[in-house]
Parts: structure tokens; sequence; C-alpha cells
């Protein structure tokens, strides 16, 4: 049996509850127009992107001339579909062929189209005509329409890249909508380097049909679903963006992003959508009342939404830093205040637990500082004490893979694997990466989060070093620094005193 008659016998698996923005995500098969013999064209690159991850379903690549692209035979128009066997179309045409396009694709059973093509709405008045024709007819049509000049939309779970450009993120629990391609680039690049991946992702474009809030309405109720992830540049329509952003945020984070927030930016927003920017002022409000995690930046929202995914909610703000170095406990104790969170003081029993384990030099408070004076089981004991203290809502461990990159060190130089260095190294990398999975353990046991920042995160994680890894292979992701741990951590504080009222 052919690889494709495979896929027809076993198409693209669903998840139990179906929603009506399914045959965007989970398409039986997907139709490629401007399929091109030159690799650099939109076409092309989908459709190689989509062989490349290995797409479940059936492909189905356009080419007038019926060409071989990429080693495959092409067709030489959508009519040659067979019924039924299409339920997407990734359109990479010029707007002069794109209706007629679409009524040959409602006439084999196609269902949704997603328009890379560019020339509407953010492209002046005729754009703007050329969009509101395409709306019409794929509302006479019944056809959802994504985009258009959108960048390309993912589905983990079916192995569906769809886009013009990199990266295919890992699998994993955060669903995400953009108003510009490359900003969920950035997310999924984010992704692919911390480990903790997607569901789904899309680049919603100009928005002419389905909006932001069809998205979050659907992932709302996405079982692979845990957190959503959204980046604005403006909204038409505000009293539906508010109804589904609130019925999200009572059900799972809706963590959002927003660009065009000056005057210089709102009209760099106009030129890049063609969305409607509005007050940042009022649009604050709206995130107050709908429990909306509001971000400032890139990295703020994927970590926050990678936070939501992958830690439980705490109980309070009351929080426990835990540090093997003072410099990194001081400005991380700084952060702790301005972001509002109550940095204990150390409970009377925590500390004589903790005496009895250190020696005395250790700081005594919180921070606890151990300043380089932890043993063999140190740190595992010391956050599974912190963890079951009912004073303690939360902690953020510091220091982790210093010992691991002392060790890559060593394995670098002239006198490894002699002098007892080999035995020094496999204990440095043995105990950084359990470190790591002690804390993801010690916060799963007592239903707290235990968020763990070290600058080795992203850099070192490519070469090696255990602790980054061992981060990863909890599930969780590690933060660049001790500030970026408290800022995700306060997300995850105010949205459980938000979902608790």
């Amino acid at each position: 049996m052919s690889a494709n008659r495979q896929r027809e016998a076993n198409p693209p698996s669903r998840p139990q509850a179906a929603g009506r923005l399914d045959p965007l995500f989970y398409p039986r098969g997907i139709a490629v127009t401007g399929v091109s013999s030159h690799p650099g064209k939109f076409g092309t690159a989908a459709f190689h992107n989509l062989r490349r991850f290995g797409f479940e379903g059936e492909l189905f690549p356009i080419h007038r001339d019926g060409a071989e692209i990429l080693g495959t035979p092409t067709l030489r128009s959508v009519q040659e579909i067979p019924k039924g066997a299409a339920d997407l179309v990734f359109v990479c045409t010029p707007p002069g062929v794109n209706l007629e396009l679409l009524r040959t694709c409602a006439a084999r059973g196609i269902r949704a189209a997603f328009f890379a093509a560019a020339g509407y709405g953010e492209a002046g008045a005729q754009g703007q005509q050329a969009e509101r024709e395409l709306v019409k007819l794929a509302d006479e049509l019944g056809m959802l329409l994504a985009g258009p000049n959108g960048q390309g939309l993912v589905s983990t779970r079916v192995s569906m890249c769809a886009q013009i450009v990199a990266p295919f993120p890992p699998p994993g629990p955060i669903s995400m909508v953009s108003q510009s391609g490359n900003i969920g680039s950035s997310f999924m690049n984010y992704g692919v380097l911390s480990g903790v991946g997607f569901s789904k992702g899309i680049s919603c474009g100009n928005s002419a049909q389905l909006e932001l809030a069809d998205f979050l309405e659907y992932y709302a109720s996405d079982p692979e679903t845990a957190c959503s992830l959204a980046y604005v540049e403006g909204i038409e329509d505000g009293r539906r963006f508010l109804e589904a952003a609130r019925a999200h945020g009572r059900r799972k984070p809706l963590v959002v992003l927003r660009g065009g927030v000056t005057d210089r930016g709102q009209s760099a927003a106009s030129s890049h959508t063609g969305a409607l920017a509005s007050d940042d002022r009022i649009f604050d409000g709206v995130c107050r009342q709908a429990g909306i995690v509001r971000a400032d930046t890139v990295e703020e929202a994927y970590e926050a939404a990678a936070s939501f995914a992958t830690q439980p909610l705490p109980a309070g703000n009351r929080t426990l830093i835990l540090t093997v170095a003072g410099g990194w406990g001081v400005l991380t104790a700084d952060a702790c205040i301005r972001e509002g969170l109550e940095l204990i003081s150390l409970p009377d029993d925590l500390r004589d637990q903790i005496d009895k384990r250190v020696p005395s030099r250790w700081s005594r408070g919180n921070p606890v500082d151990l300043a380089g004076g932890e043993t063999r089981d140190t740190i595992p004991e010391l956050l599974e004490l912190a963890a079951a203290h009912p004073q303690v809502d939360a902690i953020v461990y510091l220091g982790i893979g210093i010992q691991a990159a002392q060790a890559q060190l060593i394995k670098s130089g002239p006198f490894y694997p002699d002098h007892g260095l080999d035995r020094m190294v496999a204990f440095h990398e043995r105990q950084d990466h359990r470190y790591a999975q002690a804390a993801a353990e010690a916060s799963e046991r007592h239903r707290k989060p235990i968020l763990i920042a070290t600058d080795l995160v992203y850099t070192d994680r490519a070469y090696g070093n255990s602790g980054a890894i061992g981060i990863a292979d909890s599930g969780r992701i590690g933060y660049p620094s001790g500030h970026r741990a408290i800022r995700a951590l306060g997300h995850l504080v105010r949205y459980a005193a938000y979902r608790a009222r």
C-alpha cells in the first residue's frame, strides 16, 4: 500500500472534543497552491516543510504544468484532487486568481483555506476591496478563511508544519495565535530552545474572517491546550474579544503580548497587518477585566505561557529563594519585592532543619544562601523541606549548572581524564541533572511552583550542561535570570488570585 493510501485509510488523529476549526488543525489532506520549481517561492517552502516534518495526511501540490517538485509529481489544478480527500488549502497564489480558486476548492470538499498570499487589506484601498470580496465569497461557500497575509499554521499532533518559514516546535501544551508571523516564529523558537512546545499555532495575518476571538474560543475548549499565547496589534470587535478572553480565562490562562502601544507602533501595526490599533489604556482595562495575563516582551510572554503550562498554580504569594551564591539571591530578592510578592521571613522550624544540613556560614534568612556549603543531598532535601512547609507558596531556585559548567571546562582541558578528574566530572554532571529532577518532583508532590533560574539555561543546553538539560528533561523551562523567574511567578500568582475570585 502506498504512503498516501495508508494515510487515507488512517486519517490524522483528532482530539476527542471536536471543534469548528478542526479542518484547519486536523485536515485529512492539504492542497498547496503556488508550488514552483523555484525553491524560494512560498508555495514550495510550505510544501517542503509539510513533507520535511511528515504530515500525517495526504498532500496535493498544485503546479499549472504538473511538473515534478521535490521529487513528487504535482497536480495541474485543484479540480484533480479526489472529492473529500482534502480539508485545507494553503494559498500562495496572487489575489487575481483566488476567488475562482476558492470556488473550485469548495466544489472538491475543501472546508478551510489559509492565505499566505498578500496584497489584501494591508495594501491600501484596492487590497481592502479584494479582501472584502474574498471574505464574502468564503462566507457564501461556508468555508473557514484564515489570513490573508499570514505566515502559516502548525499542529504538532498531526505533524503539520504548514508554514513558509521555520521553525516547527516540539509537541507541547501551549497553543498560539499571532497577528505577526515573525512574532509567532519567535514564540516557537523559544519552544525549540527550551523544549516546552506547542500543540497548535497560527499566524492569522489580517484576520479578515477568522479573528483572534475565534481561535481563543477554540483553544479554550481544546483538550490539548493548557495555556494560550497571543500576539495582538489591533482588534476590530473589542466586545467579542473581551467575551472570548473572559470565557477563556475562566478555564485556562491566556497570555497576551500587544504591539502598537505607541503612536509610532500603531502606525507600524496598521501598515503591517491592516489591523485597527486601539487605545492602550482601554486594552489594559480589558485585560484586567478578563483575567488576561499581559506581557511586555516576547521572552516574558513565552516564559509566562510555559510556566502556566508546566507549573502548579500557587495558593498565595509567599516566596522563598534558594541560592547557592549570594549575589543572585540579592538581585532576585529585589525583583521579588518589586513584583509585589512576599519575601517571607524564614520560619523558625525551617531554619532549624536547614541548620542541620549545611555549614554555619549560610545566610540564616530568606534568601536561603548556602554560600557554597551544600553537599551531595543538600539541594534535594532543602527543596523538599521548603515545598512541604505550609508557610511557603512558591520557590525560586538559583545556581543550577555551576558545577556542570566546571565539569565541562575540565573535560576540555589537557589534564582530563587523569588525576581523578573523570570521577569529579561524572559526579558534578550527575548532581546538577538530579537537582532539576528533584525540583520538579517536589513541585508536583506538594502542588507548588518551583522555578529554576540560571544564566546557562539557553546557551549551555546546546553544549551539554547537565543542569540545563535536566530542566528540559523534567518537562519545564529554566529562566535565564532570577528577575525573569520572578516575573513569571508574579503572573502565576495574579492569575491564581483571579481564578480564586
